[in-house]
């Protein structure tokens, strides 16, 4: 990276004030090779190769050097567990195991933990060239009983947009579920605080930076009661539903044997099966279930390097999707991916969705389960495409390190070369990472702080 003093100061468009971003190397939008033109916090036009823009513009930003694409949408994370990442209790287990080993220490999160948490997963997702990313928190221990608040803050802090997911686990192993009951609330502490939190946060307005949506853990920690007023709840105000689904063959099995139910049945059985709905993993369905989901709308959000790490399976995406299911992406916790970073993510999911679907699978098909598969399944129609009306939500990257050289096609190197981090990252009309810097964010004392609560965690146990 160049030294401070010789970096270019970005435009910042404003509601007067208008940016061309100049005919890029590649761009993932059509007919847009001479760029586009940002004014405010939307794409107002895009520019054909070779031509000028016909609307008036302010300054030009000269992309010539970079690859252009819709900010990355990243459907499903849990941010906490960036602070048990290669935890060496929780290593080389399957889901049940995984978990089991890993409940007991996250039992011990403190809110200073969780902003920490939360502001580094941030942090790494938008340097990757995520703009929007979906959050699943289901814990709430005595000590952190404001877990949403905290969040809110810190996705504030560093100007990323977020779906905040206002978890729950009710089905401790006293009856029967997987977490430990220190781990678990009440569900209608549960109830009384989904609604103070959509009410206090949700914005469900066009470029929106905060939404909420209810998200009880899954079938084995959480109560069939739960998921029906939770569906109850978001119907009221409108909000989205979200769950973990279908990601082992384990919890299969706890369906059957405690509701008798398979998975899918158990979704419809408590008033989930419809477009409000977007599912995690989404690997074990079978034919007629993948109908099922596909005519209700039921969004997936496949997470390749946790289903790799965890040894789940492959999610059905190319059934799914025609089905009629949004099929989205995400990159899960960072204790079963040990990472947040998205762009690395869709290349996985390329490369895994490649074993399973053959060579045809295309780095366009990765791009579009990161872009608009992951906005259709969160109910957004203002973000995942470079188009003009959308929210100016842009990934800029570059081709100048040892990995890119020798490449040909620029929006195919980024994923078959392995692009990690982008140059500048654009959300809302505003640059949050120039050359490949947070904004407003110093990251040693980030890092030292989040170093620390990650061994104040695992030192409790």
């Amino acid at each position: 990276m160049p030294n401070e003093s010789s970096l270019h100061p970005l435009p910042n468009p404003s509601s007067s004030h208008s940016v061309w971003l100049k005919n890029p190397l590649a761009i993932l939008a059509d007919s847009a090779e001479g760029g586009l033109v940002v004014k405010g916090q939307k794409v107002i036009e895009l520019v054909a190769k070779g031509q000028q823009p016909k609307s008036s513009y302010d300054e030009v930003m000269e992309c010539g050097e970079l690859v252009i694409l819709p900010g990355l949408i990243n459907g499903h994370h849990h941010f906490y567990q960036t602070l048990t990442r290669a935890l060496p209790q929780a290593l080389n287990k399957p889901l049940f195991g995984w978990l089991t080993s890993l409940y007991p220490v996250w039992a011990g999160l403190e809110p200073d933990m969780l902003y920490q948490a939360t502001r580094l997963a941030l942090a790494e997702l938008l340097l990757s060239g995520c703009t929007t990313a979906a959050d699943h928190h289901y814990l709430f221990p005595e000590a952190l009983t404001q877990a949403m608040d905290i969040q809110a803050e810190a996705a504030a802090s560093i100007g990323i947009r977020m779906t905040m997911t206002r978890g729950s686990m009710s089905l401790g192993v006293n009856d029967g579920g997987l977490p430990p009951q220190s781990t678990v609330q009440q569900e209608d502490t549960i109830l009384a605080d989904s609604e103070r939190v959509i009410k206090r946060y949700h914005d469900p307005r066009e470029g929106s930076m905060l939404q909420v949506a209810l998200a009880p853990c899954s079938p084995f920690s959480v109560t069939p009661e739960l998921m029906r007023n939770s569906a109850t709840l978001a119907a009221q105000h409108n909000v989205m539903l979200h769950t973990h689904l279908a990601e082992t063959i384990d919890e299969e099995n706890f369906c059957l044997q405690r509701f008798g139910l398979r998975t899918v049945d158990y979704l419809d059985s408590v008033g989930w099966l419809g477009p409000q709905t977007w599912l995690a993993h989404g690997i074990h369905f079978n034919d007629d279930e993948i109908k099922r989901l596909g005519a209700a709308g039921t969004g997936i959000c496949h997470c390749p390097t946790s289903n790799m790490m965890l040894a789940s399976g492959m999610a059905p995406v190319q059934e799914l999707e025609a089905a009629g299911c949004p099929v989205g992406l995400g990159v899960d916790g960072s204790a079963s991916n040990d990472g947040s970073n998205m762009i690395q993510e869709v290349r996985q999911a390329l490369y895994l969705q490649r074993l399973k679907y053959g060579a045809q699978v295309s780095h366009f098909d990765a791009y579009r389960w990161a872009t608009k598969g992951s906005a259709k399944m969160l109910g957004r129609s203002d973000i995942g495409s470079l188009e003009v009306g959308k929210q100016a939500d842009i990934a800029c990257f570059k081709l100048d390190e040892m990995r890119f050289s020798g490449s040909h096609d620029p929006l195919a190197a980024l994923l078959l070369c392995g692009a990690h981090k982008a140059q500048h990252v654009m959300v809302a009309g505003k640059w949050r990472v120039k050359y490949g810097v947070i904004e407003g964010l110093d990251v040693g004392p980030l890092l030292q702080q989040h170093g620390a609560a990650a061994r104040a965690l695992v030192a409790k146990i």
